[in-house]
């Protein structure tokens, strides 16, 4: 019998051979993160492993759909959840200022530990925003509601599968590889022509609403591998001739701990498809949709920590407003070493980042009882703090490479009302299943960590925050 977590990685593997065989830069990609993953191992030894080992790293991906209902969201849902994945963290990027992205997404991955040690495969995964009216008129938004009716993304059997994989945490070996070809098959892109009036009357409001609704299918958008040193990745992809966004979005690089997400991408190709004329022609045309992107993982920040973290890219904006924008990373790594940590150690005293914790049995005797709070007992050397990696997603970053992988800005009329409100509980109703809070989750691993201390060696005070609000 085949388990969750081998379905799980069987299907990331097998969906990154066929991205690779559609995108042939995305394999470049990989080649190349590969390579700085094995130099950065070789120049720092253990330290490079200390976000996870690099066999984790080097396996990790993360993908990114779209999908144009709630009940092909629902489905989605059933498919991930055969794979052990599950919805954690609201994303809404409707209000991203410089470009129309009439979407709300959250992200299906693994919650427990042993299986994001496993396999951590993620997927971004975005509702088209249909009844928003700041997007789509009556008139766009009836047609744009039938034809979404009209499709299936997702085949019964593939469904039927999906159920019994959830239902039972595994399926038998010829099931597991009918299941995987009929899933990996249901995000390939598909050869059939575009109905090109159609498409562009969508692509006059959002690029992202056309790939969305403007085809009878759906497909993988981006693959994303992780690397352990991104700006060095950056470098040797612009060297072999890839033509790179013009940022790494997400915190700087600086000489400080690294945290939560770093994210850059190579620009969206011209990948040849069939378009249909209104006189029933084909003709060979292009469209510029999918990209490949690679990420950097840092530390989870608390709740206080992510308040310290948007108050920083505040500042950040406010100071390079009238700077040039080659040199906003500069502006970035001076705030970051004015207003956060330099250490690890100083992140966890101050309740800034979430770390689990562990007694250190060779601890110097230094007498006395060991201190009530969690800095005390870090700072005497009672306890040590390893890192927990930030699994998830940044809006803001999110909706940059989207942005930055845009040829039009589309249009939005805020004048009129939004429409049908889309927030966290929508999600969820139309998945008939929870979307976690992250933070919670991390919590939760922070605090199995103290409840395995000896009785003594449990902090009864949390550190207070400094300068996070």
């Amino acid at each position: 019998m085949i388990k969750q977590w081998r379905l799980r990685a069987g299907f990331a593997e097998r969906l990154s051979r066929m991205y690779g065989r559609e995108v042939p830069a995305y394999t470049k990609l990989v080649d190349v993160s590969r390579e700085v993953n094995e130099d950065v191992l070789r120049k720092r030894g253990t330290e490079a492993e200390r976000l996870g080992s690099i066999g984790r790293v080097t396996a990790e991906r993360h993908g990114a759909i779209r999908v144009g209902t709630p009940r092909e969201l629902h489905q989605v849902a059933r498919v991930f959840g055969a794979l052990g994945m599950h919805p954690v963290g609201f994303y809404d990027l409707r209000d991203t200022p410089a470009s129309a992205l009439p979407i709300v997404s959250t992200a299906f991955r693994p919650v427990a530990e042993e299986e994001l040690a496993r396999n951590p495969f993620r997927v971004f995964t975005s509702l088209l925003t249909v009844a928003d009216a700041r997007f789509f008129d009556d008139g766009l938004r009836s047609r744009l509601d039938t034809f979404l009716a009209g499709r299936e993304l997702f085949p019964p059997e593939l469904l039927a599968l999906a159920d019994r994989a959830e239902a039972e945490r595994e399926l038998s070996e010829a099931d597991a590889e009918r299941f995987l070809e009929l899933a990996v098959g249901a995000f390939e892109l598909s050869a059939e022509p575009i109905d090109e009036e159609w498409y562009a009357s969508l692509e006059r409001v959002s690029a992202v609403a056309a790939d969305i609704g403007g085809v009878r299918s759906t497909h993988i958008n981006h693959l994303t591998p992780r690397v352990l040193d991104i700006d060095e990745l950056y470098r040797r992809m612009t060297e072999r001739g890839i033509e790179m966004i013009d940022t790494i979005q997400g915190p700087p690089c600086w000489a400080g701990p690294d945290v939560l997400l770093r994210q850059t991408s190579f620009r969206a190709l011209a990948e040849p498809r069939a378009m249909r004329a209104a006189d029933g022609s084909v003709r060979r045309g292009h469209l510029r949709v999918r990209f490949g992107e690679v990420e950097a993982r840092g530390i989870a920040l608390t709740r206080e920590g992510r308040v310290l973290y948007d108050r920083l890219l505040g500042l950040v904006d406010e100071r390079a407003a009238s700077r040039p924008t080659a040199e906003r990373n500069a502006v970035a790594r001076a705030v970051w070493a004015e207003h956060l940590p330099a250490t690890e150690h100083e992140l966890a005293a101050r309740g800034l980042g979430f770390f689990t914790y562990h007694a250190v049995p060779d601890r110097p005797e230094v007498g006395g009882r060991p201190p009530a709070d969690l800095g005390g007992l870090l700072d005497g050397g009672w306890l040590r703090a390893e890192p927990i990696v930030y699994e998830d997603f940044l809006p803001r970053s999110a909706a940059g490479i989207f942005q930055s992988n845009l040829s039009d800005t589309g249009s939005r009329n805020s004048d009129r009302e939004e429409g049908s409100a889309y927030g966290v509980d929508t999600l969820s109703e139309a998945m008939g299943r929870e979307v976690l809070d992250p933070f919670a989750l991390y919590e939760r691993q922070r605090d199995r960590s103290l409840a395995l201390l000896p009785r003594a060696l449990r902090p009864t005070r949390a550190p207070r925050p400094q300068g996070a609000s």
